[in-house]
């Protein structure tokens, strides 16, 4: 890792014991990342942390390793519980203890929705040391599941903390708050911070030491971030020949809505891409498939709803497009996140039409930057457009063939336009719908 040059200290003098620098090294964690170096220290003294640190910083080792190490004291079930936003964040937090406790027995439960509850019980009922869940599926098992509460654990982590905090989440959150020990070591972890969050802080971290291993709302430096301000009506087409021009790049697309994603994914595949949508709205096996695919290489383009743009870790993403840029301007630091990652370096671009000028400029006033203009000369651009009508047009057709939701009477180019309109979560002018189909 590049930070990790300016960081004097190994985890052998932060205090990491032998069998987990074991570990670390296995995992090819040679020097502590910054948040790491400035975390554990604390997390080892027994303070409750607040950690905010840009993505792909190591986040997840800043509190595995010392949660681990503190196991290795003490052992027994149910020792500590992790909450995440996404159940892929989940899978992948579970990922890592198992990784970096595998030389001394870990044993993770991971609670997500999509997949099959009685499994998740059968699994609590071996004992993990670690459970790692999203809050709703969390709440059904304190709920329903028998023998199985948190009254015996010593951590619970919050992280990607200010997306815990929005309304899905704020009343199972509560709830669990009220199921486990007041005393406990708490630690927070975000990229960015919120008032929710700090509210969150007062609520449940007793004199909590903050450690701010990045600015407020920051990208890495070694990622270049680029935007292109286009006409909606050409979009597709921007979109085509970016991903054509990096053909040999892998690339994440990010979309607003989970149609968008299908949509998309079929146009490119119509134009011998490789892509594959992960959304919301598909089956938990379906999307641990997509991005199993996407990480294998069998797919090169992952076309995403923002599920997919909270702490994952794809170390071989090239390129990051924002084909609709986020209304809330915090969600881009964790998309164009997914790139440039652990020291590599990495391209974000921004599509950016009329309609979204004023969410892009809100993006620009939170980076604190104004970034260059992707070069690219219209005509040339333009030359795929019969091509990529075309494509749209016959993804569209297969969409409704195959039983796509949105049927409308009278046919013909309007039904069509109509169809994309929906699809893409805008509406006929290229405006944002009111109400946009959520991820």
């Amino acid at each position: 890792m590049d930070e990790s040059k300016e960081e004097t200290k190994s985890f052998k003098e932060l205090g990491v014991c032998d069998q987990l620098i074991e570990a670390c090294d296995n995992l090819g964690w040679k020097n502590p990342s910054k948040i790491q170096a400035e975390a554990m220290p604390h997390a080892f003294e027994g303070k409750d942390l607040i950690g905010l640190a840009q993505t792909g910083s190591g986040k997840t080792g800043a509190f595995a390793i010392p949660i681990l190490q503190s196991l290795l004291d003490s052992p027994h079930a149910f020792f500590a519980c992790v909450l995440s936003p996404t159940r892929e964040l989940a899978i992948q937090i579970a990922e890592q203890f198992e990784a970096l406790g595998s030389g001394i027995g870990v044993k993770c439960a991971v609670l997500v929705g999509g997949i099959d509850q009685v499994q998740q019980s059968i699994a609590l009922g071996k004992r993990p040391h670690i459970v790692v869940a999203t809050p709703g599926r969390l709440l059904d098992h304190l709920s329903n599941t028998k023998g199985f509460s948190l009254r015996t654990i010593k951590y619970l982590v919050l992280d990607e903390a200010d997306r815990l905090l929005n309304e899905d989440f704020e009343k199972a959150l509560d709830q669990i708050l009220n199921a486990i020990p007041h005393e406990r070591r708490t630690y927070l972890f975000s990229a960015t911070m919120t008032k929710k969050v700090r509210k969150l802080q007062r609520a449940c971290l007793r004199n909590p030491v903050k450690i701010e291993a990045a600015s407020k709302y920051s990208t890495v430096d070694t990622l270049k971030q680029q935007y292109r301000f286009l006409p909606a009506k050409y979009k597709d087409c921007y979109l085509i020949y970016i991903l054509t021009e990096m053909s040999g790049s892998t690339s994440m697309v990010f979309t607003r809505t989970c149609d968008a994603t299908r949509l998309l994914a079929l146009m490119l595949r119509n134009l011998g891409l490789r892509a594959i949508p992960i959304s919301g709205q598909m089956t938990q096996d379906k999307r641990l498939g997509a991005l199993n695919k996407f990480k294998a290489g069998e797919c090169n383009i992952l076309i995403c709803t923002d599920v997919a743009s909270r702490g994952l870790d794809i170390p071989s993403v090239d390129m990051v497009i924002n084909y609709d840029i986020p209304t809330n301007s915090k969600d881009y630091i964790h998309r164009v996140g997914r790139t440039a990652r652990a020291g590599r370096s990495g391209v974000a671009i921004s599509l950016v039409n009329q309609y979204e000028l004023e969410w892009y400029i809100q993006i620009e006033k939170l980076i604190g930057k104004k970034l260059p203009e992707y070069p690219a000369e219209e005509e040339e651009v333009l030359l795929l457009l019969e091509r990529v009508t075309e494509a749209k047009r016959i993804s569209l057709m297969k969409i409704k063939e195959t039983g796509g939701k949105r049927k409308h009477r009278g046919g013909g180019d309007d039904g069509d336009d109509q169809e994309v309109h929906k699809y893409l979560g805008v509406n006929k002018k290229g405006k944002q719908s009111k109400k946009p189909k959520r991820k």
